[in-house]
């Protein structure tokens, strides 16, 4: 009786896994169209922020319609968190808390649709997105619209706790290195330039 309980429980785990990847495909694909269509198109409309925002432009970012150049870095993002579509002003949709082996599925997802090298930044990485002035999100909304002030996913182990993945909060703009990969956490792509 318990091993037939835990078949099912996981198959209903898996069923649920495999609802939230293909959700995951959707979106990436929908991402690709809309990333396409609008490269002609104005990377940033005036109508997105509501006011209440504090904006710092630091110099550090280059916008590129869905992309941004991290020019201390070396890199370039994704404007959207994953779940989200660039629509060619702003990141619309939900972004989509994924756990690490999701996270790694998503990976290869981003590197057969949108091309190769996508990849979780380093703790270093996504800290150097933290805005300290920027609120209520600590990053700069004109080039990272719609980021959520949550936790967000690096791909490094923390040291001190080898059970633990770093993160960066972007509600405080604070590390943390106590999150378990099986959690459920926000994602921000990066590829090396």
């Amino acid at each position: 009786m318990r091993q037939y309980k835990m078949t099912r429980i996981s198959k209903r785990l898996q069923t649920g896994i495999q609802k939230k990847i293909g959700l995951l495909f959707v979106l990436l694909g929908l991402f690709v169209v809309c990333a396409n269509s609008v490269f002609a198109q104005s990377p940033l409309s005036p109508g997105n922020f509501s006011g209440d925002e504090t904006i710092v432009k630091s110099g550090n970012f280059m916008v590129r319609e869905h992309l941004v150049v991290d020019l201390q870095n070396g890199v370039e993002w994704m404007r959207c968190s994953v779940g989200q579509v660039w629509n060619g002003a702003g990141c619309e949709g939900e972004a989509m808390q994924l756990t690490q082996n999701e996270v790694a599925q998503a990976i290869v997802i981003a590197n057969e649709q949108l091309g190769i090298g996508w990849r979780l930044p380093s703790r270093l990485e996504l800290e150097g997105l933290v805005c300290n002035e920027c609120a209520p999100v600590k990053i700069e909304l004109d080039s990272f619209p719609n980021t959520l002030a949550e936790p967000y996913w690096s791909g490094e182990v923390n040291g001190y706790a080898p059970r633990h993945i770093w993160t960066v909060n972007f509600m405080t703009g604070h590390t943390y290195g106590r999150f378990f990969p099986s959690q459920s956490v926000l994602v921000r792509l990066v590829r090396d330039r």
